[in-house]
């Protein structure tokens, strides 16, 4: 072997359901306090011009009398007149008489009265209307005065009224965008109310999963939520059962098979201790006979330690592991020829919590299965990446093909690569016992190129001691 030190490196997240909640009440807030603030702009801008309107017409008809008594006097002046109105501020009148056009100012006369309603008073018949003017909106007021043969038009600006409309528009605009904030603040609260039941469900899948299988749901006296953790608890309890009944299955099957295996095995051993004193056409049969005993027997073995590894039989026993040390444990128990073991300082320095027996069995069978099927070790890693230990195994073969780089790790496989990688020795069970073990301390494993053969990589939570 030739030993060096080195170093080697984890990958990703969405919207979930509370931003869909949370967006939902942000929404549903903006349509809502939208639609009230419209609806009450409509109401005020109507009910605001129409009293404006109402009034307007009243003042008009006022001043329209006023004119008409005191130009009923001979000597009367239509502009002296004029000038003595009592005209609201921010209103102007104007004022036909015999052709000639009069006006509380220089710069009104007829060109300041729309034609259309120069010609409904001129026929007699009193009316208002809307105009946009030099100064602002206003509200031209026509009432016809027969007795004196004049016309009055009385000009009200509306500029005050439309100030106050874009106050109360800016306003309503304000509520309903604090509305709207107001209504997302409710969505992430109602959102976390909504989710928490689901994360509970999701962190005691996740601790069964990693064997807690006495987990269970509190219920919450909810009628919506209760039926949903009665049936969860219960097919936890359904699954305890099953697992407890495959356990005492393995450990039933273990002790049946003990005796009968052991008989088989000294036997087997015996004949071949003694195969010089058998005859020359025994002896072959003798030897295949003895090989696929113990073949047998480590099938069995690794079966049953499988089975109590999926049962979660043997509880997880954690202990601070040197995991530098470990690995070069593990790799004491080969003679294959040279190859490269780095190992990260910082890792062969601090011990990790872990446990040390199955991260022994899992180097184990990673070596084994790259002597047995990879044509010998290429080289050997440790290293840390991202909170976890990273081990490496990296064999001479000609790799995994892609397609095969999941099923790998379930029992017996035999893909393609069977017949080429394969020597006869195996189990088919090596890979499997590894993952279930990783699955165990919540690590992971996978198989990916190297150069010219397969690289396994195993990583597990790197717990400081």
């Amino acid at each position: 072997m030739r030993w060096s030190l080195g170093l080697r490196g984890r990958p990703g997240a969405g919207r979930g359901l509370r931003f869909r909640v949370m967006l939902s009440f942000a929404l549903g807030g903006l349509l809502l306090s939208s639609g009230l603030a419209a609806v009450t702009y409509g109401l005020a801008d109507r009910y605001l011009v129409s009293q404006r309107e109402r009034n307007a017409q009243r003042q008009a008809f006022l001043n329209a009398r006023a004119l008409r008594d005191a130009l009923r006097s001979p000597n009367a002046s239509v502009s002296e007149t004029l000038a003595a109105l009592e005209v609201p501020t921010g209103s102007s009148v104007v004022v036909q008489r015999d052709g000639k056009w009069y006006g509380t100012s220089v710069a009104l006369g007829r060109t300041s009265v729309p034609r259309v309603m120069q010609k409904v008073v001129s026929a007699g018949t009193g009316g208002h209307q809307r105009v946009q003017t030099s100064t602002g909106p206003a509200i031209v007021v026509g009432v016809p005065v027969p007795s004196i043969q004049a016309d009055y038009f009385e000009i009200v600006g509306l500029s005050e009224l439309e100030n106050t409309l874009n106050v109360i528009r800016d306003s309503l605009l304000g509520a309903a965008a604090l509305t709207t904030f107001a209504a997302a603040l409710l969505g992430v609260w109602a959102g976390r109310r909504v989710v928490a039941p689901l994360r509970d469900v999701s962190a005691a899948a996740s601790d069964i999963a990693a064997g807690e299988i006495d987990r269970r749901l509190e219920t919450r006296n909810d009628p919506d939520l209760d039926p949903l953790v009665e049936s969860f608890n219960h097919m936890v309890g359904a699954l305890q059962v099953r697992m407890e009944r495959d356990a005492q299955f393995a450990s039933d099957v273990s002790h049946e098979l003990r005796s009968p295996l052991t008989t088989m095995l000294t036997s087997a051993d015996l004949l071949t201790a003694r195969a010089d004193e058998l005859p020359p056409r025994l002896r072959e049969p003798v030897a295949l006979l003895s090989e696929e005993v113990h073949r047998f027997e480590r099938l069995v073995s690794e079966l049953l330690e499988l089975s109590r590894a999926e049962a979660a039989v043997e509880p997880i026993e954690l202990e601070p592991v040197n995991l530098g040390e470990l690995l070069l444990h593990s790799l004491t128990l080969t003679n294959d020829q040279e190859f490269v073991v780095e190992i990260d300082p910082d890792v062969a320095t601090t011990p990790v919590l872990t446990d040390k027996r199955r991260v022994n069995r899992i180097l184990s069978n990673l070596l084994e299965n790259a002597r047995s099927h990879g044509r010998g070790i290429r080289a050997v890693t440790v290293s840390r990446a991202d909170g976890y230990a990273r081990f490496t195994v990296e064999d001479c073969g000609d790799g995994v093909p892609v397609e095969e780089r999941q099923q790998i790790f379930e029992r017996f496989f035999r893909g393609a690569a069977a017949g080429r990688r394969d020597d006869g020795s195996g189990t088919g069970l090596g890979l499997a016992l590894v993952a279930e073990h990783a699955r165990l301390l919540h690590g992971r494993v996978w198989v990916e190129d190297a150069d010219g053969g397969a690289r396994f990589v195993l990583e597990l939570p790197e717990t400081p001691a």
